[in-house]
């Protein structure tokens, strides 16, 4: 042992080696808070100067992850209704691991806690809280947690989930001030991308509307204008499918018809002809507004027929003007996953439909006027041939007439009579021309279209449902009237015997041409043509066909069901 003056020595030594060392965990402590705080700011400017949205969320949970030491991070995001999630972007999970776990969480379980009850939860073991359930199969394991809620304003948009605090340590109350301090930064970072991208999606709407202007001041047909238009929709609101309808004229009721469709299926769309009741395009029609459908391949207003709308989900219907000026609809279709079209979305779309419907208002001036120039014309040509050609052939006529009295020759004299004749004659063909020039058309009735439309109408009820009908081509222009009467009829023969003998829950039309043929096509799912059964029907379709150089044809497709196709040409044999 030593003496009294030793230990004095020895004790104020050892206080010093403790003060030193309090000291120095102390200026641990201060620099680690310094480096933290240093690593937040860091983090706040690097999430601040993100304008694309993506790439925001994408830098707010890697910082997160890094600032409070967490093996895996996640943002999820909160989608319209306010209680699933919309997106979630994850850190820490390999593209494998995401594969083998399955579709990314909705909202349920422990996360939809925090959509609940928006407030940060820490937790030192995840499995012991009431909401923890529903983990997949697969799932990295996973303790610690702690989450926050992301504020944009004044809602709630999403929420920072970080799970396995690194070196098996809890997060303690300091990472939920990091956390909830990140938050507050993400919010705004959050809501500066999103006016950023307000922005830009206005100046493509402008410069696309810009665009639409000047195609229609060029003097572009009506179609050329209205194509321009739902290829930019559709560029600009990320569709996959951009359709648009019309209504058919010369039919007895309003039916619309697809006048143009570009993108997904296009193919499938083109041509058919809707009703304005129970369709999500009539809808949109019928009441000048748009309508919108969460996920058009369920959705009840599509009508029947082959399905169309494979692989696509969100829709919005949009009428091409308002009141009672709707000329039209334009439909747009996401693929299925994406975002539900909003109000915001839908407000710069009803303006850019409203174009749409100023390109088909100056296509219908532009084309009355050259009707009114086209008639003005005849009546030119029609008035000369009567003021000037009729009256000198008339004149010459009688010339020669009284010139023949002086011939004695007979062979000359019978040859100036029937020269006159032939001036008769000529005469009455002009005057059949001119008769012909001043026709305005007004009994032409209306064209194979309505016509065939009206059949269909007339069938529905017969049937129990309406057919799904399909028309392309220049019907109205290139079949004859004669080739039309019998198309008619075989549409109509068909749709009755549909509805007496084939049992059928769905019957499609399909009536097309390419100015070299028509084709009439009607199929059904029913009980399919039984042998040996009446046929007097076909047979009378059949001798239509042959009379104007055609055939018909009938087979039962494997799956049941009848497919008729009537097939004839409509150019001069």
């Amino acid at each position: 042992m030593g003496t009294p003056e030793e230990a004095r020595v020895r004790l104020p030594q050892l206080r010093l080696d403790e003060l030193l060392e309090e000291l120095q965990a102390r200026l641990d402590a201060a620099r680690g808070t310094r480096d933290r705080v240093h690593s937040l700011l860091e983090a706040v400017l690097s999430v601040g100067r993100e304008l694309e949205l993506e790439q925001a969320l994408r830098s707010i949970v890697q910082a997160a992850a890094v600032l409070v030491d967490a093996e895996y991070a996640a943002l999820g995001v909160i989608g319209p209704d306010g209680r699933r999630l919309s997106e979630f972007l994850t850190v820490g999970v390999t593209e494998e691991q995401i594969a083998r776990i399955g579709p990314y969480p909705e909202g349920h379980g422990i996360l939809g806690e925090l959509i609940r009850h928006p407030e940060p939860l820490r937790l030192a073991k995840l499995s012991e809280h009431a909401a923890s359930y529903g983990v997949p199969a697969h799932h990295p394991p996973m303790d610690t947690f702690l989450g926050v809620p992301i504020r944009v304003r004044d809602q709630i948009f999403g929420n920072l989930y970080l799970t396995e605090k690194r070196g098996g340590a809890q997060f303690d109350e300091e990472d939920e001030s990091v956390l909830s301090t990140l938050a507050v930064a993400a919010g705004v970072a959050i809501d500066n991308a999103r006016l950023y991208e307000e922005s830009r999606l206005r100046e493509r709407w402008l410069r696309a509307s810009a665009e639409i202007t000047h195609s229609l001041m060029s003097g572009s047909g009506r179609g050329e204008v209205l194509a321009l238009i739902a290829e930019r929709a559709r560029e600009i609101t990320g569709a996959a499918l951009a359709v648009v309808a019309v209504p058919m004229a010369d039919t007895d009721s309003l039916t619309l018809t697809v006048e143009l469709a570009i993108g997904h299926e296009a193919e499938a769309h083109r041509g058919l002809v809707l009703s304005p009741d129970g369709s999500l395009i009539g809808e949109a029609f019928s009441r000048a507004a748009p309508v919108s459908s969460p996920d058009i391949a369920c959705d009840e207003r599509v009508s029947s027929g082959p399905p169309r709308f494979t692989g696509l989900g969100p829709a919005v219907a949009v009428p091409i003007g308002s009141g009672d000026g709707v000329r039209g609809v334009v439909l747009l279709v996401r693929e299925a996953g994406r975002t539900v079209f909003s109000e915001k979305e839908n407000e710069p779309l009803q303006g850019f439909a409203a174009q749409a419907a100023v390109a088909m208002e100056l296509a219908e001036r532009r084309s009355d006027e050259e009707r009114i120039a086209v008639l003005q014309d005849r009546d030119r040509i029609a008035r000369d041939l009567h003021d000037l050609a009729i009256q000198r052939l008339f004149a010459t006529g009688m010339t020669l007439q009284s010139a023949g009295r002086f011939i004695e020759h007979e062979e000359a004299a019978r040859r100036v009579l029937r020269a006159v004749d032939d001036l008769d004659e000529t005469i009455k063909i002009i005057r059949s021309t001119i008769f012909g020039l001043r026709s305005r058309d007004e009994g032409a009735g209306p064209g194979l279209r309505a016509r065939a439309v009206r059949v269909v109408g007339e069938a529905a009820p017969v049937l129990g449902f309406a057919p799904s009908v399909r028309m392309e081509g220049l019907l109205d222009t290139h079949v004859p009237k004669e080739t039309a009467d019998h198309v008619v009829a075989v549409l109509s023969e068909a749709l009755t015997n549909a509805a007496r003998h084939a049992k059928a829950g769905r019957v499609e039309v399909v009536l097309e041409t390419d100015g070299r043929t028509v084709r009439l096509e009607v199929s059904d799912d029913g009980v399919g043509l039984p042998a040996g059964g009446r046929r007097s029907g076909l047979r009378n379709m059949a001798e239509r066909a042959e009379q104007l150089g055609g055939a018909l044809e009938t087979s039962g497709p494997p799956g049941g069901g009848t497919t008729l196709v009537w097939r004839v040409p409509v150019t001069e044999r």
